[in-house]
């Protein structure tokens, strides 16, 4: 897909717009604390998908979700006045999965770490199964011997 200057620029003034709306102007008790993480503009400027995170626990995330569903309007007229595109975007609001993948791979790393250290644990104390050079060399007396 093809990133478009002016989609961009416009996927970030709505970014700022949908952030600075949820911290001064919804008001809904159900809205949990939100960041606003990414959002992505389709090429032909109509469609506009709000990924954001919440901290809290499911209880939460899905109460920010109802909240932001019923304030879908009031966003997107506020998107519409001040940006000034002749057609406003439809606004798509979606849980951004980013921590959630983030502490799972910080677990996975953690998990490897413990591991090698047993690793090195156990190589530090290995010992040879046979003799430290496998190598069979020449004996000290066929090698003064000439044949």
């Amino acid at each position: 897909m093809v990133d478009h200057p002016r989609a961009r620029k416009l996927a970030d003034r709505i970014q700022q717009i949908v952030a600075q709306m949820l911290d001064t102007r919804v008001k809904d008790p159900r809205l949990g604390f939100v960041t606003v993480t990414d959002v992505r503009v389709t090429g032909d400027l109509q469609h506009a998908s709000v990924f954001y995170t919440v901290l809290g626990d499911e209880e939460s995330r899905e109460g920010t979700a109802k909240a932001l569903e019923s304030a879908k309007g009031l966003i997107r007229s506020e998107v519409g006045k001040q940006t000034g595109v002749r057609l406003t975007p439809t606004l798509e609001f979606h849980l951004d999965a980013v921590p959630e993948t983030a502490a799972h791979l910080d677990a996975a790393l953690l998990e490897a770490a413990r591991r090698d250290k047993e690793v090195s644990a156990l190589a530090a104390s290995a010992q040879y199964a046979g003799e430290a050079d496998p190598y069979k060399k020449p004996d000290e007396d066929e090698a003064d011997d000439p044949r």
